[in-house]
């Protein structure tokens, strides 16, 4: 079944209606995690809030050059519809995760990440829709194998579970990305 065949089966569409509500209830509760109050982190100790801001800051950095990332890709004029579309929903996204870990960093009293004023991206080696999907699939991969990494390491677990479903998220982006360009959207049993 081809990807336009499935994205424009109503059936599916329903199923996805109702996949991103559910989504968006997630989301809610990981944002409520993420935005706890202060008063929960008054029991860690300093240097454990340090280390949590270090983190997020990291992922905070990582989520920035994704949104950019999707802009070149967008703007490259390679991507056509619905690959486009899709394209911008997953920058949303990203620019969803980032706007939360700047918050929480804030909250936290940390100094958000920036983004960078440039990035360098391989964009000399896009020559089709595919070379930009391949590419955005590479950075879901990253960011996959990079929130997993995090998990096990936040002094604050409400952090450690807010940071597990980011990670399901960009999992998603990253076999969605492989389906559309052929390949096996779950290429093995364990992310790693």
């Amino acid at each position: 079944m081809s990807f336009l065949v499935f994205a424009r089966d109503p059936a599916v569409q329903m199923s996805r209606r109702n996949f991103v509500r559910s989504s968006s209830l997630v989301l809610s509760g990981t944002a409520i995690a993420l935005l706890a109050g202060r008063d929960a982190l008054a029991r860690k100790t300093d240097k454990s809030v340090e280390s949590d801001i270090r983190v997020l800051n990291t992922a905070l950095a990582a989520e920035l050059e994704a949104v950019a990332a999707y802009q070149v890709g967008a703007e490259s004029g390679l991507l056509q519809k619905p690959a486009l579309d899709l394209a911008v929903t997953f920058q949303g996204h990203h620019k969803e995760h980032a706007d939360l870990l700047a918050k929480t960093v804030s909250k936290l009293g940390g100094k958000p990440a920036a983004a960078k004023d440039k990035y360098t991206f391989p964009t000399e080696t896009f020559k089709t829709q595919a070379d930009v999907l391949r590419f955005a699939a590479m950075l879901e991969k990253g960011a996959v194998s990079a929130y997993l990494g995090t998990v096990p390491v936040f002094g604050d677990r409400e952090l450690a579970k807010a940071a597990a479903s980011i990670l399901g998220d960009e999992a998603m982006h990253w076999a969605v990305l492989r389906y559309v360009l052929g390949e096996p959207p779950v290429p093995a049993a364990f992310v790693s």
